[in-house]
């Protein structure tokens, strides 16, 4: 999940995924990953050599990345004949770099590829990090926030994407609330503890990292998760991506990589200790007790009620794209079955 940093730098990403087209025109000529080296894997695998592949991530390393690093650390990869580089995104960010095929796969998520595609940019969501969305509002308990009734009054602290304001009516209008009269700051650098200190009442958070760092502080939140106001808003919250040319390209090479992913996961949903301490060693500078903590809370959200870790339901994806579509958030008309495909998961 994305600190409150990463949450704002993912919205501000998402004005510019016109400008893509652009990354990937240019690319056109040259291939991506999987079809400028398909000659050189075929080699590769006759000899019994492993395949260079990178996965760029969404933000920096944490719990919704720990099914790759435990892949890598697992052998998982290299059972598939390749050998997996994890990346930190660039400049662009992680759905740029796997748009224009710069990196072959990445972390995104629902709500980037829906206004990606709409743009005409070919991102596809290969699996489900996440079951449900586990985001939502949150808020220091002294700060009386128990509804979106609530939020009238208050300070939200926010990045100004239009997404918030609309994902904010949607639920006060459920309750006969006025989201004009929530006062919007922008919380700029300062992260959730700071801000709620000094500047604002409530923001918006994933309970897996912030929600959890607050318990291990000792200071109470109140949680309003967004799903529980609307199916629409249950989106799935981060994905694994590619795009179309690579699939089109190299389905295997897309294949393998699910299949060990799939592994990574499904073992840290067996062994959430494991597999903490897995990414911990391969992250010596994160803060391990909110590690083992948060994988604690989130391994058994990957998979849960779907019938297999990464599965991805037609009817999320349609709701999500007409919730947008009906909040004018999208310059175009959203095709939701070419956003995602459950093809390249292991087979039950």
């Amino acid at each position: 999940m994305m600190t409150n940093q990463g949450k704002r730098r993912f919205w501000k990403g998402l004005a510019p995924l016109a400008a893509l087209m652009l990354a990937i025109t240019a690319c056109s000529g040259g291939g991506t990953n999987g079809s400028s080296d398909a000659g050189t894997s075929q080699a590769n695998e006759e000899n019994g050599k492993l395949r260079d592949v990178s996965v760029v991530l969404d933000w920096t390393p944490n719990t919704n990345h720990t099914g790759l690093y435990v892949a890598v650390d697992q052998g998982f990869y290299e059972k598939e004949g390749l050998n997996v580089t994890i990346l930190q995104p660039g400049a662009g960010g992680a759905d740029q770099m796997v748009a224009s095929g710069e990196v072959p796969f990445g972390i995104g998520y629902q709500e980037s590829i829906t206004q990606a595609r709409v743009q005409g940019v070919p991102l596809v969501s290969l699996a489900a990090v996440i079951q449900h969305n586990t985001s939502g509002f949150a808020a220091p308990v002294d700060r009386n926030i128990h509804s979106p009734k609530d939020f009238e009054g208050k300070r939200y602290g926010g990045w100004g994407s239009p997404v918030e304001e609309a994902v904010m009516k949607s639920i006060m209008d459920q309750e006969g609330a006025d989201v004009s009269k929530v006062e919007k700051i922008n919380m700029g650098e300062a992260d959730f503890f700071t801000a709620v200190k000094r500047d604002i009442d409530f923001a918006w958070i994933f309970y897996a990292w912030t929600g959890i760092e607050a318990e291990l502080r000792g200071e109470p939140i109140d949680m309003l998760y967004v799903n529980k106001y609307s199916d629409n808003l249950d989106y799935y919250t981060p994905v694994i991506t590619t795009n179309e040319k690579q699939i089109a390209d190299d389905p295997e090479l897309v294949k393998s990589f699910m299949k060990a992913t799939a592994e990574g996961y499904e073992y840290a949903i067996d062994h959430p200790s494991e597999a903490a301490d897995i990414l911990i060693k391969a992250v010596p500078d994160i803060d391990p007790e909110l590690v083992k903590a948060s994988q604690k809370w989130l391994s058994p959200k990957y998979q849960d009620d779907a019938k297999q870790w990464g599965w991805q339901k037609p009817e999320v994806w349609k709701n999500y794209g007409d919730w947008m579509s009906s909040q004018n958030l999208l310059e175009g008309k959203f095709d939701s079955t070419k956003a995602f495909t459950n093809d390249y998961l292991p087979k039950g």
